[in-house]
């Protein structure tokens, strides 16, 4: 289903998403950081975010970077079953103290990365203090790799901002359905209010075209500019694509599967900006 609202209906209702508004400075859009550690969010569920992740880091590690992709959904983690993995050890083994999140990295050899599956629904109730010390550990383990990208879950809830913290970068990523808008815009309002100086970019995801995705990116660009008075860069726009649920279906990437299919090129692209000096 797409957004079938005009333009200006759409804004106002991204820029009704969320809290009140918080009161913020005027300031200019964070300046690029070239993060080593990427977390990608979304503010709901099903635009894709997993996929994003994964080929992303599949794209990543193409580049010549070594990659890790962490299953960071505490609630409804499942990286390992796109990637048909049957981990020996996972996210779950490292919050109960068996292991590190080193020893839990397993290597992916036909997306040529590393993984650290998480363990869906059991996770979803962790104390934020003790997702405070796996984002310190995430930080450290960070450093033995040129990219780690941290798969969020859905939402705005504590411990999803929380494990957030630990990224250099965050990469909202939304789709043109109006729900999809205005819950995007709901975590990037909070994520500011809590970190104004967060480095927030913004993909684009199953979209119809290129040009209706840059209309997309201009009614959540807007909501920022007018009300939080940032401008979150553009960092892609992938196009809609019956490939991709193809290679969810037969649990392979895309860049293996499909590596000459539009949304394969789309996230190709990203990457690309993303290591851009």
């Amino acid at each position: 289903m797409t957004t079938t609202q005009p333009p200006s209906a759409a804004l106002r209702a991204v820029a009704a998403a969320g809290t009140a508004t918080p009161r913020l400075p005027t300031r200019p859009a964070v300046s690029a950081k070239r993060g080593r550690l990427i977390a990608v969010a979304s503010g709901k569920g099903g635009v894709g975010k997993t996929f994003f992740s994964i080929t992303l880091s599949q794209a990543l590690a193409r580049r010549g970077q070594r990659t890790l992709l962490l299953d960071g959904d505490l609630g409804l983690a499942n990286i390992d079953i796109q990637l048909g993995l049957m981990p020996q050890y996972d996210l779950g083994s490292v919050i109960v103290g068996k292991l590190s999140l080193n020893q839990a990295a397993m290597q992916y050899e036909m997306g040529g990365f590393d993984v650290i599956a998480g363990r869906s629904g059991s996770l979803a109730n962790i104390p934020l203090s003790r997702l405070q010390i796996l984002g310190e550990d995430l930080a450290l383990l960070a450093s033995r790799y040129d990219r780690v990208i941290l798969d969020l879950g859905a939402g705005v809830e504590k411990s999803v901002r929380q494990l957030a913290r630990a990224a250099d970068t965050i990469i909202v990523v939304t789709s043109d359905e109006l729900t999809s808008l205005t819950d995007a815009y709901a975590f990037i309002k909070i994520t500011i209010m809590e970190r104004p100086q967060t480095d927030i970019r913004v993909v684009v995801n199953a979209s119809n075209s290129t040009r209706e995705g840059e209309r997309t990116y201009q009614t959540l660009l807007k909501a920022c500019q007018g009300l939080l008075k940032i401008s979150p860069p553009l960092a892609g726009i992938i196009r809609r694509d019956a490939r991709v649920r193809e290679c969810i279906r037969h649990q392979t990437p895309i860049l293996t599967r499909s590596p000459s299919s539009e949304a394969a090129m789309d996230v190709e692209a990203i990457a690309d900006r993303l290591l851009a000096p």
